[in-house]
């Protein structure tokens, strides 16, 4: 896992508008955006970013947040489809096939 840089981090100028009312806030706070607004190629951005341990770390944490529960529920399913998909992605890609 990388660690939190903050919106320092130039990665997240590639994808503006996830955390517009903060545009200095955490590493986390910008994952946790794009979990609840999923998108394979951003989700897979980020995976090869920060590596897929920290999204589903950061998607460990949502679930546990009782915030934004409706968001979460909303995203649950394309968020665990597309996490499987990227999973089974890297572990094509280490085979080499």
């Amino acid at each position: 896992m990388k660690p939190m840089a903050g919106a320092a981090n130039p990665f997240w100028r590639r994808h503006p508008g996830l955390v517009w009312s903060n545009p200095n806030a955490d590493d986390a706070v910008f994952i946790r955006a794009a979990l609840i607004r999923p998108r394979f190629a951003r989700l897979l951005d980020i995976a090869l970013e920060f590596g897929l341990d920290r999204l589903r770390h950061e998607w460990e944490y949502l679930q546990g947040d009782p915030t934004p529960i409706r968001e979460v529920e909303r995203a649950r399913r394309p968020v665990e489809r597309i996490l499987t998909h990227i999973e089974e992605g890297f572990a094509l890609a280490a085979r080499g096939n």
